[in-house]
């Protein structure tokens, strides 16, 4: 802990004021663990990685936008949308961001995952008002979906859009005031959705007990799903059939002999332009190939829980427990 206190007091120092940031020389945490010679195409030698901003709760939900060139993430126990711009700092974006009932709602009531839609909207997976949102740059926002068959979701958590407009998104109990034994529950299972752009909403699997961050392959004929299961710490990959529906899944990748050695839970992913899968989990962010082998990790020596790209899309940008973080890749992301 005592790094941890005097990492985030001396980026605190360094951000005198919340709305001015005038440095560029940030603190740097953990390393790259290499594994595989072909992770040199992708992590330069000597890449860092930098602390930007910190002291947040529990931070979650990356996503950049271009359009304003900032970045935007959740602090899920604090109920808020923060932003954070180079040479500016971070700041509140919204709040409430999950929750707006008028009682106390559990320890993560907030905004988890954050994503923009066709048209460059804020797309919001909520915890406390267990829906997913779509908020108007001009004012208002909309539920996108909040029920399956008349009954209210559990907590949203991570979404993905397709090109055609369709959102595969992922339904576990962690916003729930007691997760899975809440007595507000109301399906049996967590589920893998998919809403198709003219409103349906289709059950796509209720196979894995934890699903959580979930990603497409750039050809979209592959959805990948984190399962934050600490008895079953896996990604999956589901062939997509053209009816839409998943086919039988393949275990991607299985790190449960990690859990408890290493910080984490298979948790929030990223896609590079070459379809490789930039993963967090058990250590941190575990860079594998479509076919699920593993080049490398990007050791922050925290639970990690996403990550997304931004810049010109060859920056990875980190959340990491208390920290906002970010590496200098060699690749781009995928759609940049």
């Amino acid at each position: 802990m005592l790094h941890r206190r005097f990492l985030c007091v001396a980026l605190a120092l360094l951000t005198t004021r919340i709305c001015a940031q005038d440095t560029r020389n940030f603190p740097v945490i953990g390393e790259i663990v290499r594994e595989d010679p072909k992770l040199d195409e992708l992590l330069p030698p000597g890449a860092k990685i930098e602390v930007v901003s910190c002291c947040f709760e529990w931070a979650e939900g990356p996503v950049w936008v271009r359009q304003g060139g900032y970045l935007l993430f959740s602090d899920i126990p604090r109920n808020a949308i923060m932003k954070w711009q180079e040479g500016v700092g971070v700041s509140v974006f919204m709040q409430p961001s999950g929750y707006t009932g008028v009682v106390p709602y559990g320890p993560e009531p907030g905004s988890n995952g954050l994503l923009l839609d066709p048209q460059g909207r804020l797309v919001i997976c909520e915890h406390g008002d267990r829906r997913i949102s779509v908020l108007y740059w001009d004012g208002g926002k909309r539920t996108l979906v909040d029920s399956y068959q008349g009954k209210r979701l559990n907590s949203p958590n991570d979404a993905v859009f397709a090109s055609n407009g369709d959102l595969y998104f992922t339904d576990p109990p962690y916003g729930l005031p007691k997760q899975w034994d809440d007595p507000r529950r109301e399906l049996d299972f967590c589920g893998v959705y998919r809403l198709s752009r003219d409103g349906k909403l289709t059950l796509l699997t209720k196979e894995l007990t934890r699903p959580n961050g979930i990603a497409l392959s750039p050809d979209e004929k592959t959805l990948y799903v984190a399962n934050s299961d600490p008895q079953r710490a896996i990604w999956m990959a589901f062939p997509i059939r053209p009816d839409g529906q998943l086919g039988p899944g393949r275990v991607l990748a299985d790190v449960t002999q990690l859990v408890g050695k290493l910080p984490g839970l298979p948790d929030g992913m990223a896609v590079d332009r070459e379809g490789n899968l930039w993963a967090t989990g058990p250590g941190g962010v575990h860079i594998m190939t479509p076919e699920g082998k593993r080049l490398g990790r990007i050791s922050t020596g925290e639970r990690t829980s996403n990550c997304a790209w931004g810049d010109d899309g060859s920056t990875l940008y980190i959340t990491a427990d208390m920290y906002l973080c970010r590496v200098k890749t060699r690749t781009r992301g995928l759609g940049w």
